[in-house]
């Protein structure tokens, strides 16, 4: 038998792989066991970008509400308290990688007006709330301007709604070290006027912050004109080791120095464990969809022995053939991933909406702020990772057609048509 030589990927290849495709309806097993394979993978595609998107997005967006709020380097005292804060914080702000260095004087207390809830008390300048844009740009009620020179105190909205203030209204904060008596240690209790109220989309803050004045707050919780320590934000926190460097020499003075990576560490690997967990489940439903292909193709060649046996002795070789059911398994394949690749980046974008949309549906709520901290369900696509799945999942669906490829390439013509 003579075999035709002709160019890899002729146009009869192409032709007959189509026809395999489009199932008569006496073969409609094998259009099923195709169709479930395109669904398989399609899915598997979409879900793994949009699950990669939404964990690449809540990392982001809590990564700059914490940063936004918090410095990225905390400046702590080492030997003696930080008496000399003016100096020092003069020292940093003068150093060019620095955004800004805010002293801070920090406390626990319990806020009582309605009812009562525990809130962590920040005492910091004016003229440092002002450059924190996460507050500054984010006041809801009222105004932070003077806020120096009274007694009041900015709270945020979740806190506001719990305890039913507003603007102007009183918060009265309970301390548990006060004033020393002859009965011992008093709570101190006073109130406050509430002058602004804001929310930067992070419930963990939003429900549990206050700024006062830092001398206000100096004198609340008996400090000796020291503060609790610095709060650094720089101009990339992705340098952060080589600020570190900076502003230990810059200090002048014995410090401890704690970044936010450290501050945050649990959080944030527990975030990438659960990130690397899912990405090996989804990968799985590509798995199962590729392995689909398989199956599907198998039975393919089993039910085209003849037509196989056929092309065989009409001359066509054995590359012709493994093609012609590579171009049958990867078409599905192909079209699966890219058809699930537009559908993944379309949720993605507009994954918040849809979130709303089922949340309206069905009367629940599908994403609540105390649980997982944000105000709305973040997605941001990273590019090179989408181009990883959509490389995956072409990668899964060629080497499933390989082994069927090469069986097809294998049947012997005259076997074939004995049966």
């Amino acid at each position: 038998m003579t075999e035709l030589l002709t160019a890899p990927f002729a146009p009869f290849e192409w032709m007959l792989s189509m026809r395999y495709l489009r199932a008569r309806r006496k073969e409609g097993f094998v259009s099923v066991i195709a169709g479930f394979s395109f669904l398989g993978i399609m899915l598997g595609v979409a879900t793994l970008i949009v699950v990669m998107a939404v964990m690449n997005g809540f990392r982001k967006d809590l990564l700059d509400k914490i940063l936004g709020i918090n410095g990225h380097i905390l400046v702590q005292p080492m030997e003696s308290p930080l008496t000399d804060w003016k100096d020092v914080v003069g020292r940093l702000n003068r150093a060019p990688n620095i955004r800004l260095a805010a002293p801070v004087v920090d406390g626990t207390a319990l806020a009582s007006s309605s009812g009562a809830s525990g809130v962590l008390v920040r005492g910091i300048r004016a003229d440092d709330l002002n450059k924190i844009t996460a507050i500054a740009r984010n006041i809801k009620h009222g105004s932070i301007k003077g806020f120096d020179e009274g007694q009041g105190v900015a709270i945020g909205q979740g806190l506001a709604d719990q305890l039913s203030l507003h603007a102007g209204d009183s918060v009265t904060l309970v301390a548990q070290h006060g004033a020393v008596t002859p009965m011992g240690m008093m709570p101190r209790i006073k109130k406050y006027k509430v002058v602004a109220i804001f929310e930067i989309g992070m419930s963990e803050y939003d429900a549990s912050m206050i700024f006062m004045p830092i001398a206000e707050a100096q004198a609340y919780f008996n400090r000796n004109k020291d503060v609790t320590a610095i709060e650094i934000f720089t101009t990339d926190p992705g340098r952060i080791d080589q600020f570190r460097k900076e502003v230990m020499e810059v200090a002048g003075r014995p410090v401890l120095l704690v970044d936010w990576r450290q501050r945050n560490s649990t959080f944030f690997n527990a975030l990438q464990v659960e990130r690397n967990v899912m990405f090996l489940i989804l990968i799985m439903i590509v798995l199962v969809a590729a392995l689909n292909i398989v199956s599907g193709l198998i039975i393919l060649v089993k039910d085209k022995g003849s037509d196989i046996a056929i092309l065989r002795t009409m001359g066509a070789s054995r590359g012709s053939i493994m093609r012609i059911f590579l171009i049958t398994g990867a078409s599905i394949g192909v079209m699966g991933t890219l058809v699930g690749s537009i559908l993944g980046i379309l949720v993605s974008l507009n994954v918040d909406a849809i979130r709303q949309f089922l949340s309206w549906l069905t009367n629940t709520d599908l994403f609540p702020r105390k649980l997982y901290f944000l105000s709305k369900l973040p997605a941001e696509i990273d590019v090179v990772e989408t181009g990883g799945v959509v490389i995956m999942a072409l990668t899964l669906s060629l080497l499933a057609t390989l082994y069927p490829s090469w069986r097809a390439a294998r049947l012997d013509p005259v076997e074939a048509l004995r049966r």
